[in-house]
């Protein structure tokens, strides 16, 4: 069974480029363009490593790991946040770090950023 990912990302360039990245990586890759859309993936069944844009419309990104939290619904995923530089807010990430396994800032080295997956899934 291929490892899943889901990418949440509002900006559809990242999404074409990240679901070619992880799929010529052996990843099966869901796209969504909004937290709505990621917490429904979710509670459907998604299992496995979510890249969540944290300047998103509508439900930003810690919006969306809040609902995660509060729905119980992430004993079976690993985040790892996309963001741009100076965007982070440490206190969020202090109160979701249970839920938040790692931070990357754009520009993102994807070399890089395919090797965190890849550890990510060894702590699911």
């Amino acid at each position: 069974m291929k490892k899943k990912i889901m990418i949440v990302d509002d900006d559809p360039d990242i999404l074409i480029a990240f679901r070619q990245v992880f799929e010529n990586h052996g990843f099966k890759v869901y796209t969504v363009d909004s937290g709505i859309d990621c917490l429904n993936e979710i509670e459907r069944g998604f299992t496995g490593v979510v890249l969540m844009d944290i300047m998103m419309p509508f439900m930003d990104g810690w919006e969306t790991i809040e609902k995660i939290k509060k729905k119980n619904l992430g004993k079976n995923v690993k985040i790892s946040i996309i963001t741009a530089k100076g965007c982070i807010d440490n206190t969020k990430l202090k109160e979701f770090s249970p839920y938040i396994f790692d931070y990357v800032i754009k520009p993102i080295d994807l070399k890089n950023l395919v090797s965190n997956v890849k550890k990510m899934f060894i702590s699911i």
